[in-house]
């Protein structure tokens, strides 16, 4: 058992060996967590992240810059898109690799770095490889309930470049600091925020029962070089102009469906737990932890999550805990972090949408403390029951001198059994919401087309036209319509009621002037979407009311669409549930 435990517990200044082992051994099983992700990616040829298939679509303009010529979707997620996310994709497609592959590559790199400075983190705060590996391996398994480092989109940069971030901040390296701040300004602007709050709370310290501010001069220079960098990254985006105007008010933002608890941006809600804990924009904890324990409490919720929280009781006992004495002074470092979080959690809710969802200053946080947190404290509790089995030992109670490899073992299969777990509940892990289209010969079909074609649909495969076909759609669905710059949204709200009221119209007047209107080439539809059994289970279209119960109890009343009426003669590529209508054909009817 003595070998056993002084294999887990060593120190990273007593065996360089040991260390390489547990860092190789936490890279190992990033890769193999990072696996399942590679394998549906590359599954088949049309195949996309839910995400990317609005935040990358329009990046095939670095190849190709005569796709989606006037196109107002591909317009705004450009003019949206964080400079430094943009110079990635646009640097590497100069080397010639599509955005969509590299968005399939990029995660896997992300993790192995993100890993990598996670275990670096450990070892400044208890230098023990053991601790590293521990809090690596949560910190896969829970990033991987999720979809942000998958995605491949800003967010997904968050994760390496905060690790980074907190590992030069321990370290005290001025010029790291510097770097990963101006990098997370370039990616994710929100955790530059988070990260020039922390550098204000390390000026505080805390002892005998009374607050003190350091007298380090490195403190300060880390300080003001960061907010330095930090100000100036700032007054870059404040002086950017938007040819999509302000961010939305809350007072508009009230007024909109998409916004309420049904609607597919909800932000507002009268339960107040919801709202401040578990709302996916606008709680404090990330909504996966909610869904988890909604439906499959108590079992399927992170036991990282009791591990971490349990780190501020082991410290106060201990006396028990004898690896405690090895937890260096940085580890002030993880409550502050909470506190600036949740500090700008409450000044994004005060400045609502102005900086802009307050759960996004406090959710990504929370998978990097959590897991470090629970790293920590698992080690602590293993070393502790080695301790205990040593004791018993040597008062005579052999029976128990295996105890602790059972103890190990048994944590062993809970925690690497746990994504098992997940799956056996039916919740999807690794949670990678990738995309498969399906209908590769209507991809093929519309890249046949001339460029500046402009597709009309409200049939949920045109979300995927952007990205398969390289081609404009008029108005894609929740993921395109994002309701943050009033002066996009209510376009695309526009268009996408205009669209509603031209494929339900009986009066086929009213179809041609929909077409003119817009320029409008071709228009997909869903073959049983002109029917009110269609109709009665689309969600959305509830969502644009009254005009979606006037559409309803119009097709009830046998009030036939117009389009209908062309749906055959003006057919020029159908499948078993799609079919394409040519509105040069339409018109001429």
């Amino acid at each position: 058992m003595t070998k056993i435990h002084q294999f887990l517990i060593y120190t990273s200044g007593k065996s360089r060996s040991n260390l390489i082992f547990w860092l190789s051994l936490s890279l190992t099983f990033a890769v193999i967590y990072s696996i399942p992700g590679l394998q549906q990616a590359f599954g088949s040829e049309y195949v996309v992240q839910d995400d990317a298939r609005q935040h990358v679509f329009w990046m095939q303009r670095f190849l190709d810059p005569g796709l989606f010529p006037n196109d107002l979707t591909a317009d705004y997620f450009q003019s949206v898109a964080p400079v430094g996310y943009k110079a990635v994709y646009q640097i590497i497609a100069a080397l010639g690799i599509e955005p969509f592959l590299l968005h399939k590559l990029l995660p896997i790199v992300l993790v192995l770095i993100a890993n990598s400075y996670c275990f670096g983190i450990c070892m400044e705060l208890l230098p023990v490889p053991f601790a590293g590996f521990m809090a690596t391996l949560f910190f896969n398994q829970i990033i991987w309930l999720q979809d942000d480092i998958i995605s491949a989109t800003p967010v997904a940069f968050v994760y390496p470049l905060f690790m980074a971030f907190l590992y030069y901040l321990l370290r005290r390296s001025l010029l790291g600091v510097g770097i990963t701040i101006a990098l997370l300004g370039l990616f994710y602007p929100q955790c530059m925020l988070v990260a020039a709050t922390l550098l204000i709370l390390r000026l505080v310290g805390y002892k005998d029962k009374q607050f003190y501010l350091s007298s380090e001069r490195k403190d300060y220079l880390l300080l003001f070089s960061g907010l330095g960098i930090a100000t100036a990254i700032l007054l870059s985006y404040a002086f950017k102009s938007s040819e999509f105007g302000k961010v939305i008010s809350a007072t508009e933002a009230k007024t909109l469906p998409a916004f309420l608890p049904k609607g597919w941006s909800s932000f507002f809600s009268n339960n107040l737990s919801n709202f401040w804990l578990c709302g996916k924009r606008s709680g404090m904890i990330p909504s996966e932890w909610c869904v988890l324990t909604d439906k499959f409490f108590p079992l399927p919720i992170p036991p990282q999550i009791f591990l971490g929280l349990s780190l501020p009781i082991l410290w106060q006992f201990s006396s028990r805990f004898p690896l405690t004495k090895l937890i260096t002074k940085k580890v002030i470092i993880l409550p502050q972090l909470a506190i600036a979080s949740l500090t700008m959690f409450f000044i994004a809710h005060a400045l609502v949408f102005k900086l802009h969802l307050p759960n996004r200053y406090t959710e990504h946080t929370s998978r990097m403390l959590i897991p470090i947190m629970a790293g920590i404290a698992i080690t602590l509790i293993i070393d502790a029951v080695f301790h205990w089995g040593k004791v018993k030992t040597e008062h005579k109670k052999d029976q128990l001198k295996f105890f602790p490899l059972v103890f190990c073992l048994f944590l062993a299969a809970i925690f690497l059994g746990y994504p098992h777990i997940l799956q056996s509940k039916n919740y999807p892990f690794p949670n990678t919401r990738y995309i498969a289209g399906g209908s590769p010969s209507l991809y093929k079909f519309f890249e046949q087309q001339p460029k500046d074609i402009i597709i009309a649909s409200l049939a949920e495969e045109a979300n995927n036209l952007p990205s398969f076909a390289k081609r404009s759609i008029l108005a894609g669905g929740e993921g395109y319509a994002l309701p943050y710059h009033p002066l996009y949204y209510n376009e695309i709200r526009q268009r996408t009621v205009n669209t509603i009221e031209a494929q339900y119209s009986a009066n086929i007047s009213k179809v041609k002037d929909f077409i003119n209107k817009y320029g409008v080439d071709f228009w997909l539809l869903d073959k049983k979407a002109l029917t009110a059994e269609y109709v009665a289970k689309v969600r959305w279209l509830k969502q644009y009311q009254p005009l979606g119960d006037e559409v309803l109890i119009n097709l009830k009343e046998g009030k036939f669409p117009a389009l209908s009426k062309v749906m055959n003669s003006c057919n020029v590529f159908d499948t078993d549930n799609l079919v394409v209508l040519q509105s040069e054909c339409i018109i001429k009817y």
